[in-house]
């Protein structure tokens, strides 16, 4: 509990700046929302765009006129916020013990590795279930000024729901690279590199269908917002990948942990 605590401590922090950078973008995309609010002129506008921009960043799966279609189109800046954020817990939340010198302090705790990995998981669990929470009550602020209807936040609600699966995963991932990786320092930069090679590898797919296989190897396309905003549920299959990437992922890292060398 101590070790917990004491996590927690450390990253409200970085939890504090990320909240604020996810609402100042909330706030702006709102206050841009204005211009297209109701305003069919405003759509036309993205015909002089090219159409293959246009499918990568979703603006013609959704009306941009409805507030549900705009927070569709949202929707990716938000993964890649939440994907980032969680990868970094993940990965310094383990490694930044051989980083500041302080794993020694760890190693003559009274409690296993596989404690010490589980209570500093479980921070940065919370970190990721405050960060959702955060976006969706700041969302609802944002928008109630435009009379949102059920229908907003019934997809609002499956959006952070998806939000929180695409944090797990590389919450999970970030989990694995913080234990495994001998070169600690590399483990936050290797997270990152994960999640931006995934994104444009979900863009790909989008520009090439013969790629169209690839959409189970990036966790962008299994919570893909259009999909989403169509069905009105995630996939089971992709909820079944989810949660095999997860325990795969956690499990390697317990393992790994208890097996290998310590830097002090």
């Amino acid at each position: 509990m101590n070790i917990f605590l004491r996590e927690l401590r450390a990253n409200l922090k970085s939890l504090l700046i990320w909240s604020l950078i996810v609402s100042f973008l909330i706030m702006m995309a709102v206050a841009k929302f204005s211009g297209f609010a109701n305003d069919p002129e405003m759509v036309k506008m993205l015909d002089s765009m090219p159409p293959a921009l246009l499918d990568a960043l979703s603006m013609r799966a959704f009306n941009l006129t409805t507030l549900s279609g705009f927070y569709g189109v949202m929707f990716i800046y938000f993964s890649l916020m939440a994907a980032i954020a969680a990868a970094m817990w993940g990965s310094d939340i383990i490694s930044k013990e051989e980083r500041d010198k302080t794993v020694e302090f760890s190693l003559v705790l009274p409690v296993s590795r596989s404690r010490v990995v589980t209570a500093k998981a479980l921070a940065a669990l919370v970190n990721c279930i405050a960060f959702v929470l955060i976006t969706w009550l700041v969302s609802l602020v944002g928008v109630r000024s435009y009379d949102p209807d059920q229908a907003f936040y019934t997809f609002l609600a499956l959006e952070m729901q998806a939000l929180f699966m695409i944090e797990l995963i590389f919450l999970a991932i970030g989990l694995l690279l913080g234990c495994a990786m001998k070169q600690y320092k590399r483990a936050g930069s290797t997270a990152v590199a994960i999640i931006l090679l995934t994104y444009f590898m979900s863009i790909v797919i989008v520009l090439q269908e013969k790629l169209d296989f690839l959409k189970y190897v990036t966790p962008f396309k299994y919570f893909d917002a259009g999909e989403l905003f169509r069905t009105g549920k995630m996939e089971g299959t992709y909820l079944l990948l989810t949660a095999g990437i997860i325990v795969i992922c956690v499990s390697l890292a317990y393992v790994i942990y208890n097996k290998r060398d310590l830097y002090i």
